[in-house]
């Protein structure tokens, strides 16, 4: 049987789970894969989970580095340092290294594959995007015969089982973001979640595997649900729609756009369904059509079964995989990043209820040439009523500037609600 040593570093929620789910699944490891995963060391600031004493290492490169018996290192502590000198430093000794740590592979992914290849070690990051459900080992090993056209996804769980709440109990996003910082979903600073850095560091990764290209942070637009308002919420229901924090990339060609926000999908799709702090992406291939990947996307447990993989997968291997498309800091020549895309638009503006408003409006909109699907006005004969938009598919650019110059029409009190809509 194949002996394998390990290093983890990091025993926080996840590592925490790491920890156990190798000391029970050991034995079922052996059996099913025939490889014995031995844990030699592990680092951490805070040994929160009671560990054996000769486990604890002092010192990374004496107890880690410099040990022979180590093949694959851990790495869980997360963020970008000490982990980036962590990573590189075990890569650059030969060790392989298995990792979740999405803020770091969307920043310096170019840099770490590098010192992978350099020293041929393996570099396996499963476990980055949606935790427990394997999303990138099948971008990696099951749809190779696809061209992967479009994926959408709920990629963060916190900014979902808000928008849920805010969805089914009709609270405010103040009240639901409390709900899922009394529950642990929420961070007591959220913003990573709530302004879509999260989502965006693993559409990162997501769109460069789907795509086979370097898709860099740079080209992502980022939108976060911080403003999106219970009442917008409430009338996308009665059109038939919900509202989700969704992860959108399309590839036409060579061209690539990429983009994190706040959305409104019909009750009818896939996503429409997907619960609480659950994830789901869902794919269209030119060969394999429509398929939807569901589960926990985060958690000790899930995300710890995705790392685990990781450790198996790199085991059991003779050579590792590399990233086989362009990964350099720069992007490659060949691409192009739409950043005027196409879409559907909810658009919610409050104006004083008085003659010619919606007239001079719908004006504005058909100078900038977007086509209105649908107008509803919510109430008559008060000092200022709620107009609701459904335009048909319209671009990005021309769409802001109308929404711009909308604004500045003097009996438009505000544009108190804009959400895309895609289906």
């Amino acid at each position: 049987m194949k002996e394998v040593g390990i290093a983890l570093i990091g025993l926080g929620t996840v590592g925490g789970g790491v920890y156990k789910t190798l000391e029970m699944q050991k034995q079922r490891i052996e059996h099913k894969e025939g490889v014995s995963l031995n844990l030699k060391k592990v680092l951490a600031l805070d040994y929160s989970i009671d560990i054996p004493e000769e486990l604890k290492a002092k010192d990374f490169n004496k107890d880690i580095i410099e040990d022979d018996s180590i093949d694959i290192v851990i790495e869980l502590i997360g963020g970008i340092d000490p982990a980036k000198q962590f990573i590189l430093a075990a890569l650059e000794a030969g060790k392989t290294v298995v990792t979740a740590n999405k803020d770091l592979i969307a920043q310096y992914w170019p840099v770490i594959n590098a010192a992978a290849k350099k020293s041929g070690a393996g570099f396996d990051f499963g476990a980055s995007v949606c935790g427990g459900i394997p999303i990138l080992r099948t971008m990696w090993e099951s749809l190779q015969a696809n061209d992967v056209e479009s994926l959408m996804g709920i990629i963060n769980g916190t900014t979902n089982y808000i928008l849920y709440n805010m969805t089914e109990q009709g609270l405010s996003y103040e009240e639901a973001l409390a709900q899922a910082q009394a529950k642990g979903l929420a961070e007591a600073n959220p913003t990573s979640d709530v302004e879509g850095y999260d989502a965006m560091y693993k559409l990162s990764i997501l769109s460069s595997m789907a795509f086979h290209a370097r898709v860099p942070i740079e080209y992502i637009y980022r939108e976060g649900i911080t403003k999106v308002d219970k009442e917008d919420i409430a009338y996308g229901k009665e059109l038939g729609y919900t509202v989700k924090l969704l992860a959108i990339a399309k590839r036409n060609g060579n061209t690539i756009e990429a983009r994190v926000h706040p959305t409104m999908i019909p009750d009818t799709h896939p996503l429409a369904s997907v619960r609480g702090a659950f994830n789901a992406v869902f794919i269209h291939g030119n060969i394999v059509d429509d398929i939807m990947l569901y589960g926990r996307g985060a958690g000790d447990m899930p995300t710890a079964s995705a790392v685990v993989s990781d450790v198996i997968y790199a085991a059991g291997r003779s050579g590792h995989r590399y990233t086989t498309f362009y990964n350099e800091e720069k992007v490659s020549d060949e691409l192009k990043f739409e950043n005027n895309w196409e879409s559907e638009y909810f658009i919610r503006i409050i104006a004083q209820d008085n003659p010619g408003v919606l007239a001079k409006i719908a004006s504005i909109f058909g100078s900038y040439g977007v086509s209105l699907a649908s107008v509803i006005q919510k109430g008559h004969n008060m000092p200022s009523v709620p107009l609701i938009f459904i335009t048909h598919m319209a671009k990005e650019l021309p769409l802001k500037r109308a929404i711009d110059e909308i604004s500045m029409i003097d009996d438009v009190i505000s544009v108190a609600g804009l959400i895309r809509v895609e289906s």
